[in-house]
């Protein structure tokens, strides 16, 4: 009897001890405060066009969805779906005639979901480059996006592009 009474004590205890375990991983989860996310967050979006300024491929591909889900939508009618492609189109970006200037993001507007896993953004883009040693910038761009919280680190999963008329 003593036995079977240590060991229900001894099974309450471990129950106790996982449910309060369990509670204290959900509740460290759920806190989310965007004045610290926000920093991140815009280093993230800043990192979608710095990269190029070094060439920096392994900062571009580890700032964007690496896979299926990544949408990239530009002002020329082409849209690039899943990382695949992207990764693809990046001889272009590689190219010695490419060179990345700078760029300003303008009015940069940024939401957080309530759990904080997703952020998406809306700003006006002045990306100055040249091809060929000739002026090829983005000015007056509007760009919005939608980054997901993936293992810890903010991904980029769509973004768009656009010249207002």
């Amino acid at each position: 009897m003593k036995t079977r009474s240590k060991f229900f004590s001894v099974s309450i205890v471990i129950i106790i001890v996982i449910y309060i375990g369990y509670n204290l991983e959900r509740n460290r989860e759920t806190t989310f405060s965007p004045e610290d996310e926000f920093p991140i967050v815009e280093q993230t979006i800043n990192n979608i066009l710095g990269w190029a300024i070094e060439k920096d491929f392994k900062l571009f591909f580890n700032t964007i969805a690496n896979d299926s889900a990544f949408i990239s939508v530009t002002p020329y009618n082409r849209v690039k779906f899943g990382f695949d492609a992207v990764k693809a189109d990046s001889a272009f970006w590689g190219d010695t005639r490419f060179k990345a200037i700078g760029h300003e993001l303008n009015d940069l507007h940024l939401n957080f979901s309530k759990d904080g896993t997703v952020a998406w953004f809306y700003c006006n883009l002045n990306d100055y480059n040249t091809w060929d040693g000739e002026p090829a910038n983005w000015l007056n761009t509007r760009w919005t996006g939608v980054l997901e919280k993936r293992e810890n680190k903010w991904r980029v999963v769509q973004q768009h592009f656009s010249f207002p008329k």
